[in-house]
């Protein structure tokens, strides 16, 4: 090895990548020339194809990994492609807390001051609570809340809302972790009060009832649960909180446009729900957060708990969160400036005539066959399970490539491209393709072609 790293050839790269790194990229293709050696005894590489190797190898371990993408799968919030998009203000509000910023200074006083002081007030007026908070997701956000408010003791959840969603993370594992007992009650379809308050005469200690949204699943059928004010009309009558993890977020009724049984953070407050856990980059259309609003004593009990500090929000995220959150406030119209509620919101009529205006783009592509498609998108990310989106989408076939190759070479162009194979054709959902990106995205579809 020392001869290859000594060679003249390793020269260029050495001044580029420094000798530790080129070091260890030529030991890898030794690596891998040794065991084509076991193979075919023949293949001995030069030192010079050695260098071109570990020089290829450094190049791509230099590169950029993340990449902006368009997403064409007609799923709103793509959880592989980061969830909800940010609206222009809260992706200028994060490039503008790039640098040096008053996080965590009150600049009329010059002293210190907190973070949370940027959303605090917002979350507040934004949702009815007394006060707010938020931390780096809405599970860091319900661990939070379970450990500064139950400290320990028993913590009640329906057996129906003893559930996992994305990345593995369950409703129990989370009441360990924070210290307390998890309690269930009813069965996995029908609970009732009494089973409540069985647990209470089982359980004296407990502090919290914990309910969970089923945000990304549903049990319909034969199903019962108390009602939300009834559960924490029960709660506070024996000295209980109810904390709920929403999941979603939703600001907004989507009722009136076609959307409905999704609640609203307003709601669940106006129920009587003691603490409202819900995600920043979901429904919401902001960045990764996890939000809390509610009691003031109960989210100072949060804000001063040590876990607040280990689960706390960046300066980026914090500036881009408190940016979206002000797109809700009157006279903004949150339907049309968040992107993630315009996408969920639109009319077929406006996805169709995205599809129109993208096939007159694409219409003189050699070898590309293109044709309007009618599809169904989803929310996506854990939020309305059950919600179809009727759409538009353009289902693409090349007589050069398969519809494998095609999706691969729109994933891997200059402008990077998403949809979905069905029935050996790539479709592009238009539902998650913005105005502004049907040109980047017809230049893609040639390039692929």
């Amino acid at each position: 090895m020392g001869s290859v790293c000594d060679d003249p050839g390793a020269h260029p790269l050495n001044l580029r990548f420094g000798p530790a790194a080129v070091t260890r990229a030529v030991r890898a293709v030794l690596a891998e020339a040794r065991g084509q050696l076991s193979i075919d005894p023949r293949a001995v590489p030069s030192v010079a194809g050695l260098l071109e190797a570990a020089g290829r190898r450094l190049g791509d371990s230099s590169r950029e990994t993340l990449f902006p993408v368009i997403n064409a799968t007609g799923v709103v919030i793509h959880t592989n492609l980061g969830r909800a998009p940010l609206a222009p203000e809260a992706a200028a509000a994060a490039q503008a807390a790039a640098g040096y910023g008053n996080l965590e200074l009150d600049l009329d006083s010059g002293r210190r001051a907190s973070r949370q002081d940027h959303l605090d007030a917002l979350v507040a007026e934004m949702t009815g609570a007394q006060a707010g908070l938020a931390v780096n997701n809405c599970a860091g956000a319900v661990l939070l809340a379970l450990a500064a408010v139950a400290r320990g003791a028993p913590v009640i959840v329906s057996r129906g809302e003893r559930v996992e969603i994305g990345g593995g993370f369950r409703v129990p594992d989370v009441v360990a972790q924070s210290g307390s007992q998890l309690v269930e009650v009813g069965t996995t379809n029908r609970t009732h009060l009494r089973d409540y308050e069985q647990a209470l005469r089982d359980h004296p200690d407990a502090r919290v009832i914990l309910r969970t949204h089923p945000s990304n699943f549903r049990i319909t059928g034969f199903t019962s649960a108390p009602a939300l004010d009834t559960l924490a009309h029960f709660a506070h009558a024996h000295g209980l909180l109810l904390v709920e993890d929403l999941g979603g977020g939703a600001l907004v009724d989507l009722s009136p446009h076609g959307i409905v049984g999704e609640p609203t953070v307003q709601a669940s407050l106006r129920a009587g729900v003691d603490l409202v856990l819900f995600s920043g980059d979901k429904l919401l259309g902001g960045p990764q957060a996890g939000i809390v609003a509610g009691r003031r004593e109960r989210v100072d009990q949060l804000a001063a708990h040590p876990l607040a500090r280990a689960l706390r929000l960046d300066k980026m995220s914090v500036a881009a969160l408190a940016a979206t959150l002000r797109l809700y406030r009157p006279p903004s119209d949150p339907i049309q400036r968040v992107p993630v509620l315009r996408m969920l919101t639109d009319p077929v009529a406006v996805v169709a005539a995205r599809a129109d205006t993208l096939l007159g783009r694409i219409a003189d592509v050699p070898g590309l066959d293109a044709r309007i498609h009618e599809t169904l998108g989803y929310a996506g990310g854990g939020a309305m399970p059950m919600l179809a989106l009727p759409g538009r989408a353009i289902a693409l076939s090349s007589l050069r490539f398969s519809a494998e190759d095609l999706a691969r070479r729109l994933r891997t162009g200059e402008t990077r491209v998403l949809g979905r194979i069905e029935q050996d054709q790539v479709l592009l959902d238009l539902r998650t393709v913005a105005d502004a990106e049907l040109p980047d995205l017809a230049e893609a579809i040639r390039a692929a072609c």
